[in-house]
């Protein structure tokens, strides 16, 4: 009897092949929900800033995707990497500093104060990049019916902790020199007041599990800070510790990217329905833009990408083409070693 017997595959052509094997294993689902040029956008906000819209979005899984599942938000047309954009900031205010240099009041510029008629209130943090925060909220819908549930069951919740990079949190921002905190008893408590030992909140804060906190802000009657900003973002608690916060002023360096908003850890059946209620803030006509919600896991390499395996395959054949042209050279040119020829004598 005949057989056949193929040639083996080369190397880099496996190689080819498992890199878009894994990126096809990767599951990615992407909605888009405002953009400038969508006459119908699912939750459009035009030029409104701030507008606070709520709307829905509504994501099916396609298949099984096992944790860690993430989270992004997708923004396109918006120049993170432009110069003037990237030094509008102030590193050491970042980092608790209260007072400014004048080269960093001069970075900061023309967000480093607000004024009016009557008064002039400095910004803090100061700059482009702080004060252009991404400030939609998602948070997974708790509305019976729409609550998702993982692959055994149990609702899914998604983590917003853990979004930056450990080292951003360590080293590269602090609360202001002078902040403190206090967790005192229930928000009805006559003694949980901001009139006791000059704290500089309004009225307490509560976090989501209940409990109540004084704070206090140096200077805050003349200074405005992050969570008097992005009030919907930044409690005053976190500051510029929220990883949100921390996550966007690790600025990107296309003009279209994607930033880590949270993620899951639990893993997730085929058919699942996410259900993400949306409140939008954050306006992209202005300046001919998108914004998308993606929902995806990863691998070894990151993210879902085609490209990867044919770039890979690219490079080799060049580095191939590259040795090849120096074997030649090296066959019918070589340059001898210790040849007289090549070494030039300063003249007398």
């Amino acid at each position: 009897m005949l057989t056949s017997r193929l040639p083996p595959i080369p190397l880099h052509s496996r190689v080819v092949f498992k890199l878009n094997a894994m990126s096809d294993d990767i599951v990615e689902i992407r909605q888009q929900y405002d953009a400038y040029d969508d006459p119908a956008p699912l939750c459009g906000i035009n030029t409104t800033a701030n507008a606070g819209r709520r709307c829905t979005l509504e994501l099916t899984v396609p298949r099984d995707m096992d944790p860690p599942v993430l989270v992004h938000y997708e923004i396109s047309g918006f120049y993170q990497n432009q110069r003037r954009y990237v030094t509008s900031r102030d590193d050491a205010q970042l980092l608790g500093a209260t007072t400014q240099t004048q080269l960093a009041l001069d970075n900061c510029r023309p967000l480093a104060t607000l004024s009016n008629e009557t008064t002039t209130v400095t910004l803090n943090p100061c700059g482009l990049v702080a004060n252009t925060l991404f400030n939609d909220v998602f948070a997974l819908s708790t509305d019976p019916g729409m609550i998702a549930a993982d692959a055994d069951g149990v609702p899914l919740a998604m983590i917003e902790e853990g979004i930056a990079w450990q080292s951003d949190i360590e080293f590269k921002f602090r609360q202001p020199d002078g902040f403190r905190q206090e967790q005192c008893g229930s928000c009805g408590d006559a003694n949980c007041t901001c009139a006791a030992e000059n704290w500089s909140c309004t009225d307490p804060y509560q976090d989501q599990d209940g409990n109540c906190f004084l704070y206090y802000y140096p200077n805050d009657d003349t200074t405005q800070y992050l969570y008097e900003t992005y009030p919907m973002v930044v409690s005053p608690l976190d500051g510029v510790l929220n990883e949100h916060f921390i996550v966007w002023m690790r600025t990107a360096a296309l003009p279209t990217f994607r930033k880590l908003y949270g993620w899951f850890d639990q893993p997730i059946a085929a058919g699942t329905k996410l259900t993400f209620e949306v409140e939008a803030n954050w306006e992209v006509a202005s300046f001919r833009g998108f914004k998308a919600l993606v929902v995806s896991n990863n691998n070894a390499f990151g993210g879902k990408n085609e490209a990867l395996g044919r770039h890979f395959l690219i490079v080799g054949v060049m580095c191939l083409g590259f040795a090849a042209f120096f074997w030649l050279k090296h066959t019918f040119r070589r340059r001898n070693l210790a040849d007289q020829n090549y070494l030039h004598f300063k003249e007398e």
